[in-house]
């Protein structure tokens, strides 16, 4: 009984703990002055591995509060937060070296801002929003961007632009179900 309550509260700490991930991936980004005597390429590495096991724990926190039924208001919450602070961080520190265009960033972080407040609006309405297989198509090929970007690898702009297609997509069709509900 103790171990069930126990794992009510794992996909909570996952969540808390991607928010702080987040965080020192962003400094892996901004503050590569601080390793003058790492290769960039390691620091390329470091921060792409903060950024999957980041990834990971949002699988893993959402698989558990299911299993568990352990879905709770503050992980409604915290959950798609630590989502866009980690997405907000990976893309913002790769305009800072350099490695993304500003403006497919920017046309994917309006999106995620705005789509965040209208799920908010949803819930204050009592309306129930899931995530739609386009919104989690476009989660994917962001991660996939982020992972190629951050690595430097050939094709990395490429996924960044399928991203932003995707994105505004599955941002019309949040637009379209909210306007049906």
């Amino acid at each position: 009984m103790k171990l069930i309550k126990f794992f009510k509260h794992i996909p909570n700490i996952l969540a808390f703990s991607r928010v702080l991930m987040a965080i020192l991936m962003f400094m892996f980004f901004v503050n590569r002055d601080l390793f003058p005597n790492i290769h960039t390429s390691w620091l390329d590495f470091f921060t792409a591995l903060i950024f999957t096991l980041a990834s990971v724990t949002d699988f893993f926190d959402g698989y558990i509060a299911r299993s568990f039924d352990a879905v709770s208001k503050l992980g409604e919450i915290l959950d798609p937060l630590a989502d866009k602070m980690l997405v907000l961080a990976a893309f913002i520190g790769l305009i800072v070296i350099h490695r993304a265009s500003p403006w497919a960033i920017f046309i994917i972080l309006v999106r995620e801002f705005f789509i965040t407040g209208l799920r908010i609006q949803m819930a204050t309405e009592g309306k129930k929003v899931a995530a739609s297989m386009a919104g989690k198509v476009k989660t994917v090929s962001q991660m996939g961007a982020i992972g190629f970007l951050t690595m430097n690898w050939y094709g990395g702009e490429f996924l960044l632009w399928l991203a932003v297609v995707l994105t505004v997509y599955s941002g019309l069709d949040y637009i379209k179900e909210y306007l049906k509900s």
